[in-house]
């Protein structure tokens, strides 16, 4: 049964991986405050990344109705997330998107072997982005890979195993687990660029021992070259840190000859990206029923899973981390590139994607930038309170931009497309996580305030207490115009020393005030309490000099 399913052949597969990375600023650098895509585009050849002239921008003979077709099918505000403003009718150019990609052109494929002892499968690149976003310290790294003629224990294999950023461990015999057991990235005359560590065990352990924090494997380290983990001891103006867990979340396209061949926990595996069958996993079939009996429910979208249609058998298996589509490799509507699902997957599917994804991250980026800034506060230390303060109130601008910017419950009108991004929003939890970082920074906002107005209530109080025994000399010696000492008529050298000196004790009075102030404010309080006996006020009196209170 099961083994029958996985020798299905797969006439055409796609992944797309998406890898959310925070960025971090170089201190002290001089293009600390400048933009990310900025300091990559100023590398010049000493990067492989360039900027992407999108079609929209672009010569027109490059868009195509595939590209119409992604454009309308979102609503307006998100049309200007990811394209920008239209252009002006005499051709000034348009407002940018907030959205900068960058592509490397210079890996033509990748070879993987996903088990010890299995042979290897070359994987064709269709490309490598990186996707960076206005006001936020954020990076996604793209990768999109295609291959044909696949069994569905391979495509499954590859699809569980191709997008961790690191070994989650090794057996005993120290082969790395749930990742490729080999990866290479191949140039276009078929050179290997560079290919994976991941048996190098003493090597992320010792990382991990040292920095407290995992090592990229070289392969995918490689790939985001000039970007570096800033947990490395590589110098970089670009760095980054991983935000998210180490499985890139993922995009699959399959078209098989049957699908309507495959089993319920062939779907399970697929819409939950757990590999291929293993021996011993028809004895746990019938738990894994049991335990996923919402499945169809909570994960697919069986709209098009009808026997009719231009895409008969065609079935959306969406977790948040993954979102698969399955159909008919005989349907050539399944299969055009241009009009078709495959059109649809490339482009109005992987957006609604990118978009979840990036909203998610997001908000993790917010909460851990919170999370530093109370980290690295010192109440103690003056600097370090004025650098906690610039931090919450950066970061409470920067999540308003982010909320009328980026933030929408809906990407589109058209009922598919708005299933599966509230399906891709649902899993993932975004609005339970906006509201927790917005309650956060709120609270935050609100302690600024509350300090803030606890400090200028202190200094009126201060102020009031130097005005009152200051308004006992004034009346004193202003009484009638009365001075104390004629000095009209004397030398303007005595004027000057007489000026000096009261000058000096005025103010030694006021700053000695001043100090007192807080004492002195609650001698008055003291003072002016009604019930308070003589003698209660004057200890309050002698408390002023009392270094024992606070």
């Amino acid at each position: 049964m099961q083994t029958q399913s996985s020798d299905l052949s797969v006439k055409a597969f796609h992944q797309i991986l998406l890898w959310p990375l925070r960025l971090m600023p170089v201190r002290g650098s001089v293009g600390q405050h400048a933009k990310p895509w900025q300091l990559l585009a100023d590398m010049g050849e000493a990067s492989p990344w360039r900027e992407v002239v999108d079609e929209y921008t672009g010569d027109s003979d490059r868009f195509h109705e595939r590209h119409y077709n992604e454009f309308v099918t979102f609503l307006p505000y998100v049309q200007r997330f990811l394209y920008g403003e239209g252009r002006s009718p005499k051709g000034a150019g348009a407002a940018g998107s907030p959205m900068r990609v960058f592509r490397r052109s210079d890996v033509k494929s990748v070879r993987v072997t996903t088990r010890e002892g299995t042979a290897a499968l070359t994987l064709d690149i269709v490309h490598v982005d990186l996707y960076f976003f206005l006001d936020l310290d954020l990076v996604l790294l793209n990768v999109e890979v295609c291959a044909s003629a696949l069994t569905l224990a391979q495509a499954q294999e590859v699809m569980y195993r191709f997008g961790r950023g690191y070994p989650a461990g090794w057996d005993a015999q120290g082969h790395a687990q749930h990742c490729l057991a080999s990866a290479q990235w191949l140039g276009h005359d078929d050179r290997v660029l560079a290919e994976s560590d991941a048996h190098d065990r003493d090597s992320f352990m010792a990382h991990v021992s040292s920095h407290r924090a995992p090592r990229t494997a070289t392969h995918w380290a490689w790939l985001l070259q000039p970007l570096v983990s800033d947990h490395s001891d590589q110098a970089g103006a670009l760095r980054y840190r991983q935000i998210e867990y180490y499985r890139m979340p993922l995009l699959a396209y399959l078209a098989l000859d049957r699908p309507q061949a495959l089993e319920r926990n062939d779907f399970i595996r697929l819409g939950l990206v757990t590999g291929e069958a293993r021996p011993g996993d028809d004895a746990q079939a019938h738990q894994k029923e049991v335990h996923f009996q919402h499945f169809e429910k909570d994960y697919c979208y069986d709209r098009f899973w009808i026997p009719t249609g231009a895409a008969p058998h065609t079935r959306y298996l969406c977790s948040g981390r993954s979102l698969v589509v399955v159909g008919d490799a005989n349907s050539p509507f399944f299969m055009c590139r241009d009009r078709g699902v495959l059109a649809q997957f490339r482009h109005q599917h992987f957006l609604l994607f990118l978009i979840a994804h990036f909203q998610k991250a997001a908000l993790l980026m917010f909460s851990d930038r919170l999370a530093e800034a109370l980290k690295n506060l010192d109440i103690t230390d003056a600097a370090s309170v004025r650098s906690f303060k610039r931090t919450i109130r950066d970061s409470f601008a920067s999540f308003l931009r982010f909320t009328h910017r980026y933030w929408f419950h809906s990407v589109s009108e058209q009922a598919q497309v708005r299933t599966l991004f509230r399906m891709c929003a649902g899993h993932l939890g975004l609005d339970p996580l906006y509201a927790e970082v917005k309650e956060r920074i709120a609270e935050m906002n609100q302690y600024l305030e509350a300090d803030s107005i606890r400090r200028q209530a202190n200094t009126v109080v201060r102020l009031t207490v130097v005005t009152i025994f200051g308004l006992i000399g004034t009346v004193t010696t202003g009484f009638l115009g009365m001075n104390l000492l004629a000095e009209a008529d004397a030398p303007i050298e005595r004027k000057l020393a007489v000026f000096a000196a009261v000058f000096l004790l005025t103010t030694a009075l006021t700053v000695y005030t001043m100090a007192k102030s807080k004492r002195l404010s609650d001698f008055l309080d003291v003072l002016s309490d009604e019930r308070a006996t003589w003698w209660q006020k004057t200890k309050a009196f002698v408390l002023i000099w009392n270094k024992n209170t606070d």
